[in-house]
């Protein structure tokens, strides 16, 4: 692995040890997410009063559980983890990319290294922002969710088999309420164990649905931007100017001029296509539905989210409501932690969002429109390019992007691919990650 690191280092530039150490600093920051979560986790919850004749929290303590902790952590981060892993390394960055790149540096044997280089980095960053954007998802999630139970100290469906009242003297307990209808405190209980009553008061929102959710279904949108999974929809179209202003005359109604403004008047050819039936014509094949079995890809992760949420209900853990919002919410953290590092599905070939500059690693100051600057991400030592790097970058006239005419190091899409990655125009399908062929 080192050596094939110095390889991309030596062929393809070496990023500086600003952005580096940037994009370390923002592991450490999910990292310690998670671990304030952990420490809210450990904590004691706030405990809500109950009545000893609620049925709805009356429901039998079972020893056993459908999806355990452990089994949990194996669902929503390793099993997402090395799919994404799997993804970036054996598809990414795709045969179509491969093959525009090699032709417009006019590859042979004496530039393969570089080519490799390029290939090898794509898949790197893929990996790092995959593995970012799934480990942002669970640490926002297991944060929310740990502070959210401490403090609201909602009772758990079986909260009184746990609690093990006393009911001799059950009176001085009482803190509001008459007869059935009293309401006690926690000091009413006798756990066997003071974690498990603990633990009885922290029902909302469910950690299982919400961690399962925010793992799965980052997961589902990964596999669908890298595969283009999605609803076929038509890009906004811009109207045509008018090839001749001058000679239109003018008119007292808006586009009343405009041809496409009512519908054509009738003509000896009645039978042939009208421009209006051409139009549809080609918008209706702009897009196509993808194959229905790609719905596997996500019907499996969705399922297995459902699966998690629903054994949490009949193992008697959580109410009906704490389960529908811990899924809600693990939902949206998973779209947020998505596209604060990959681009739209329907709009960014299957790529992640490129690097920050170099010189704006660590923030930018007020009057700055954005993350990405002229300088790109390498270090200033290798700022000068070899001649089939800038071939690569602007040889076919497509690589002068956002970071300036040399194309140093990567935007939204990097430079170092432009040429095979546009964003917009028939480049875009070509461009993606495909699935292998059967």
């Amino acid at each position: 692995m080192s050596a094939m690191l110095g390889s991309v280092s030596r062929a393809a530039g070496s990023p500086s040890k600003r952005l580096i150490l940037s994009y370390i600093f923002d592991w450490f920051i999910i990292l310690g997410i998670a671990a304030v979560a952990g420490g809210f986790s450990a904590c004691s919850p706030n405990t809500r009063p109950f009545s000893l004749s609620d049925g709805s929290i009356s429901f039998p303590h079972l020893k056993h559980e459908t999806v355990s902790t452990s089994t949990l952590f194996l669902v929503c981060l390793v099993a997402p983890g090395i799919i994404i892993f799997l993804v970036c390394m054996l598809f990414v960055p795709g045969p179509a990319v491969t093959r525009q790149l090699a032709h417009s540096t006019n590859s042979s044997s004496r530039h393969s290294p570089y080519l490799r280089a390029v290939i090898w980095r794509r898949k790197l960053w893929e990996w790092n922002v995959g593995w970012m954007g799934l480990g942002l998802s669970l640490a926002v999630t297991f944060l929310l969710t740990e502070g959210m139970k401490n403090l609201f100290g909602k009772p758990r469906p079986d909260l009184i088999m746990r609690c093990n009242p006393v009911l001799v003297d059950a009176g001085r307990y009482v803190v509001s309420g008459v007869d059935g209808g009293a309401l006690v405190t926690a000091s009413i209980c006798r756990p066997d164990k003071q974690s498990t009553l603990d633990d009885g008061f922290k029902s909302f929102p469910s950690g299982h649905s919400s961690a399962s959710w925010a793992g799965l279904i980052y997961l589902t949108f990964f596999l669908c931007s890298k595969f283009a999974i999605a609803i076929p929809f038509l890009a906004p179209r811009l109207p045509p100017l008018p090839s001749n202003t001058t000679s239109t005359p003018r008119s007292d109604k808006p586009y009343a001029n405009d041809p496409r403004s009512e519908s054509p008047l009738p003509t000896e050819s009645t039978n042939r296509a009208s421009p209006a039936d051409n139009a549809s014509f080609e918008i209706r094949n702009s897009a196509a539905a993808p194959p229905t079995w790609v719905l596997v890809v996500i019907a499996l992760p969705i399922g297995t989210a459902i699966f998690v949420s629903a054994s949490r209900y009949y193992n008697y853990r959580h109410h009906g409501f704490d389960i529908l919002f811990g899924s809600i919410m693990g939902f949206v953290v998973a779209w947020f932690a998505f596209r604060w590092y990959h681009l739209p599905i329907t709009r960014g070939s299957g790529w992640a969002w490129g690097a920050r500059s170099r010189d704006r690693a660590w923030g930018i100051g007020v009057g700055v429109q954005g993350y990405v600057g002229p300088e790109g991400w390498d270090s200033a030592s290798s700022a000068g390019h070899s001649p089939e790097r800038k071939t690569a970058v602007n040889g076919d006239g497509t690589g002068n992007g956002t970071r300036g005419s040399t194309g140093a190091g990567p935007s939204a899409v990097d430079p170092d691919l432009e040429s095979g990655l546009h964003l917009d125009g028939a480049a875009d399908d070509a461009a993606r990650p495909s699935l292998p062929e059967h």
